[in-house]
């Protein structure tokens, strides 16, 4: 790793004292050029001289969204800076979303193995999303649960016989359209009697048992849609056309 500027952004002195602590014996190519505690500090140094890295922790004063300022401000201004948030918000995710439309180049949470050499030396050469084990972990449990759910989601066309038009019909009965209005769809070629067939022949298909006897709405057999995963509650956009 080649000799690079790093500014601190920290404003608890303990933990500040240990992160230079981590560069001194860890990092020893970084050049600390300076530290701040606040924003309006941070924003003098930088103008001062151009660091190759800023390290970020997200909560300064109390407040969470300054840190999410100043990188979104940093990575408008200097595009070559590289941004890395080191923090202790290790339960705000929306933060680290946040965070991430904000332009950093990785998260390291101050939460089992701390800031490391390679977390660094991957951000100096170029790498995006560097994330350390607590966070990875969290974005793995994520994507399996996403990647379980698709699948899910694909077994149940299969296995109820779900064509595109039952899709598109479904969702848009759970967005609160109207049979006339889902006729006039483009690309909907039904007219009101059809899609009334369709829906009998869906609850048939969704309630092979019946329904205890209880008459089955189309309330009811969207619900049943989205129990079976046919239809994904985090997915319910109306088609644009």
């Amino acid at each position: 790793m080649e000799r690079f500027k790093v500014i601190i952004v920290e404003d608890v002195p303990l933990e500040l004292k240990g992160t230079e602590g981590i560069f001194r014996n860890e990092i020893p190519e970084a050049e600390i050029i300076g530290t701040a505690e606040n924003e309006r500090a941070y924003w003098q140094l930088i103008k001062q001289q151009l660091p190759d890295l800023v390290l970020l922790d997200l909560g300064l004063g109390g407040s969470t969204t300054i840190g999410v300022e100043i990188c979104r401000q940093t990575k408008d201004a200097y595009p070559d800076v590289k941004v890395l948030i080191f923090t202790g918000e290790i339960l705000n995710e929306k933060l680290w979303v946040d965070v991430l439309d904000a332009g950093c180049d990785g998260i390291i949470l101050k939460s089992g193995e701390l800031l490391t050499r390679g977390d660094v030396s991957s951000v100096m050469d170029g790498k995006k999303m560097v994330f350390n084990q607590p966070i990875l972990a969290k974005i793995v449990d994520r994507f399996k649960h996403s990647v379980g759910g698709e699948l899910l989601r694909q077994e149940a066309f299969v296995n109820y016989e779900i064509d595109e038009y039952d899709e598109r019909f479904l969702r848009h009965l759970a967005l609160g359209f109207t049979k006339e209005q889902i006729t006039n769809l483009r690309g909907m070629p039904f007219g009101v009697k059809s899609l009334e067939k369709r829906q009998n022949e869906l609850i048939q298909k969704l309630f092979p048992d019946g329904n205890g006897g209880i008459g089955i709405n189309a309330t009811r057999l969207v619900v049943r849609a989205l129990e079976l995963r046919i239809l994904d509650i985090d997915n319910l956009h109306p088609d644009n056309d």
